[in-house]
């Protein structure tokens, strides 16, 4: 889980440097990868998270933390993340019962 995304799941992509003479070395595009602390409205708790800054503007874009989670599919967010969008989806849950 090094250079991952916990929210989006972005990583690293393979691709090739082209020169001029069009002479092909592989090199390597790596996500724009930022330790974030992002505070959640319901669970009144900021947590640190690795990800992307596309990731940080869409979550931004949305209204906060917990609006990202309630939206993102499991299969893209870490172990962590989907811990967390667990724990905000039963506060939620009580709030609105």
């Amino acid at each position: 889980m090094a250079r991952r995304c916990e929210l989006t799941g972005k990583t690293l992509l393979v691709g090739n440097n082209v020169s001029h003479a069009n002479n092909k070395t592989k090199r390597v595009f790596r996500p724009n990868l930022q330790v974030i602390s992002l505070a959640s409205d319901s669970l009144k708790q900021t947590y640190k998270l690795k990800i992307c800054m596309s990731a940080l503007r869409t979550v931004d874009k949305l209204g906060g933390l917990d609006v990202y989670l309630l939206k993102a599919k499991d299969a893209t967010l870490s172990t962590k993340a989907l811990r967390l969008k667990r724990q905000v989806e039963k506060k939620v849950a009580v709030a609105a019962a």
